[in-house]
């Protein structure tokens, strides 16, 4: 008798631990059970995503997030069959892709990043002592739109700016380096808030715009040479002392490496008083990619993590003040520049083409 009663004991315990694995399956593992979303995001965003507090944040809501990285440009010419989202790195090409795909807007915007031309200091205090910067703090200042595109008009050197002299480095016909406008975000956008100051203060829209603008958009970018692709390398280069004393990069670049600890001594960071901001942009291309998109937007750990990689979060700038209050020498935690919109992506596209002859 023992002996049945300890099998149906058995049983009863086999059978118990069967249904509580059925009802796990069935409720769902909060703390494991993810769904895994795929997409290509620029690649300014990639070590965000590879963060290992990031993945966890993920995870902690139930998402597992495969990423490639990809030029914003490039996005457009890709095969996104099987992906749920791009997260190109403005409304530009965003705005092109859901066109596109036929993605439901409006379209998330987590967070962005305004344009900024990083300066060493000999360069800054020569840009300031001719009426082209105004410098507020030891490492920090604005450069007048106007007055850099009338002397790139005018193909003026540094030469002939009072007080060079002093800095061998400053030679040669002053500009600003910039990203290849055709492939690069960055570059687009440079071409954007320029051509918007060269249009009477209006977004470029129409051909003959386009005509207006090409002779001034075509100098700022042939003097330059050869450009680079990507902001991460001109931005690395003008780091290590070598490159333009002029680079223009995002914010967040310069926001990200004071974060960690890196701050130069000599860098000076100069907002453009007209400038085109950077908006990363997610497109949808899935209901699970829309639900990342506002998961990025809502969620305060992910909100808090995008600020280390030095993205000012849509909306209350909380996180973005709270994280940058030991490097306001550096910083505007509020911007006080004019964010100007940015043309089309077709407007875009063409005036790259004209400005790269």
């Amino acid at each position: 008798m023992r002996r049945i009663s300890g099998i149906v004991l058995a049983v009863l315990l086999i059978g118990g631990v069967v249904a509580a694995v059925v009802a796990g399956r069935d409720n769902g593992d909060q703390s494991t059970a993810t769904k895994t979303v795929r997409g290509v995001v620029g690649s300014e965003k990639a070590e965000f995503f590879a963060d290992p507090q990031v993945v966890d944040a993920l995870a902690a809501k139930g998402y597992t997030v495969k990423t490639e990285p990809s030029g914003s440009w490039a996005m457009e010419d890709l095969d996104l069959k099987g992906y749920d989202f791009a997260f190109p790195s403005s409304t530009a090409p965003a705005d092109a892709l859901a066109d596109k795909y036929r993605a439901q807007k409006p379209l998330p915007r987590p967070f962005y990043s305004p344009l900024v031309v990083v300066a060493h200091r000999g360069a800054a205090e020569v840009l300031a002592a001719n009426g082209l910067a105004k410098l507020d703090e030891p490492h920090r200042g604005t450069l007048k739109m106007d007055s850099y595109l009338d002397a790139a008009r005018e193909d003026r050197t540094w030469q002939q700016l009072k007080g060079a002299g002093k800095y061998g480095e400053l030679s040669g016909t002053l500009y600003i380096a910039s990203t290849d406008p055709v492939t690069s975000n960055s570059g687009a956008l440079y071409l954007a808030a320029a051509s918007y100051v060269d249009n009477d203060g209006n977004v470029v829209v129409s051909k003959a715009d386009v005509k207006r603008t090409a002779p001034l958009l075509r100098k700022l970018v042939t003097v330059q040479g050869a450009q680079q692709s990507s902001s991460d390398g001109a931005f690395r280069d003008f780091i290590s002392g070598a490159g333009n004393p002029l680079v223009l990069v995002y914010e967040s670049q310069v926001a990200s490496l004071l974060a960690a600890g890196q701050g130069i001594d000599d860098l000076v960071v100069l907002y453009p008083d007209i400038t085109a901001t950077s908006d990363h942009t997610v497109v949808p291309l899935t209901e699970e990619g829309r639900a990342l998109g506002q998961l990025l937007f809502n969620d305060p750990a992910l909100r808090e993590l995008a600020v280390r990689y030095g993205f000012r979060p849509q909306g209350a700038s909380r996180e973005f003040t709270a994280a940058t209050a030991d490097h306001t020498d550096y910083l505007m935690q509020k911007l006080n520049v004019r964010q100007v919109p940015v043309p089309t992506s077709e407007v875009l596209h063409e005036m790259a083409r004209r400005a790269r002859g």
